[in-house]
């Protein structure tokens, strides 16, 4: 296994599969772990995640869990590591009130603007062109809750808006690779890489690179208007 010094920041990359996509060849879960140099730490995995979620009970854990996963060996010490998920992590404000049988919205028109579909960071996107998927109608409830089930169980605390954290320099980030490998500063930082085996773990590889700008050069990311429900995240993409 390779071994990886405490001193180093690290940018995970998690492509979500399903809770049982173990029985999807096409969809699974990915990690890719890269060092503060942008370096592969071990080797990119593909697999389903969901007995590694079970059987860890810390952050900590967890995370030894993914390194080992990725054939290196976890960091001990003083740490700094950065997560971004491909899956959404949140539902709309309107959508929990219409659960909870509150406050219906007046008027429902184009999929795209529907906010019981789609929260703000997504009605955000479809007004610049993108066309993110639903937790709601696009068949992800299973990724979305997978990716939220792990925020709750290992990075309980909101550091702010569409940024998790276990309290101990492990935080968490949604990112959307779709909408971010086509960017300037994306290929800029893929230019001399070599493609991966499948999308999945290409896909990852683009989430650990936004996880490496958030912590670097956050600026390059879009950042949350003041006026987002802090519940419902947010997709850090350039």
């Amino acid at each position: 296994m390779t071994n990886t010094k405490a001193s180093e920041s690290f940018y995970i990359g998690w492509d979500v599969g399903g809770w049982n996509c173990d029985k999807n060849g096409s969809s699974r879960d990915a990690i890719v772990i890269l060092d503060s140099s942008l370096n592969l730490v071990g080797e990119p995995w593909r697999g389903n995640l969901r007995e590694d979620i079970n059987n860890a009970s810390t952050a900590q854990e967890w995370l030894v869990l993914l390194f080992q996963r990725c054939k290196a060996v976890a960091p001990v010490g003083t740490l700094s590591i950065t997560m971004a998920i491909d899956t959404p992590l949140g539902f709309s404000q309107e959508f929990m009130n219409l659960v909870a049988g509150t406050a219906p919205v007046e008027r429902l028109d184009s999929s795209g603007t529907n906010p019981y579909l789609f929260r703000y960071t997504e009605r955000f996107l479809f007004r610049r062109g993108f066309r993110p998927l639903s937790s709601i109608k696009d068949m992800i409830g299973s990724q979305a809750t997978k990716g939220m089930h792990v925020l709750a169980k290992f990075m309980p605390s909101l550091e702010s808006c569409g940024v998790w954290t276990d309290g101990m320099g492990f935080r968490a980030i949604e990112a959307y690779p779709s909408a971010s490998k086509g960017a300037g500063v994306i290929q800029n930082l893929l230019k001399n890489c070599e493609p991966l085996k499948d999308d999945d773990r290409n896909d990852a590889r683009v989430c650990a690179m936004i996880a490496h700008l958030f912590d670097t050069d956050r600026e390059r990311l879009v950042s949350p208007p003041e006026d987002v429900p802090v519940s419902e995240g947010w997709i850090w993409i350039p």
